[in-house]
């Protein structure tokens, strides 16, 4: 195989994968974001290399804001009303 099929083949290969993240991040958010807390949690215990956590909070997810009820905490109580 020569070298110009086979970054054919690799250049296809990268955007394969890429539409298949897209397409799983698109259907499949909670799985996606499971999957990449137990990915990180590991990485951000104590003891670990500063370069491991780094990696791990770079996998985490963003955390989520929310309330009692899963809303965003904004007004839906009277505490938090001004």
């Amino acid at each position: 195989m020569d070298a110009g099929l086979l970054l054919q083949y690799v250049v296809i290969a990268l955007a394969v994968l890429a539409s298949l993240a897209y397409v799983v991040r698109r259907q499949f958010p909670g799985s996606v974001r499971r999957a990449r807390i137990a990915c990180a949690v590991p990485l951000v215990r104590e003891g670990r290399a500063p370069w491991l956590r780094r990696v791990g909070l770079w996998i985490a997810p963003a955390p989520r804001n929310g309330g009692a009820g899963g809303d965003d905490g904004c007004g839906s109580c009277k505490s938090c009303k001004p």
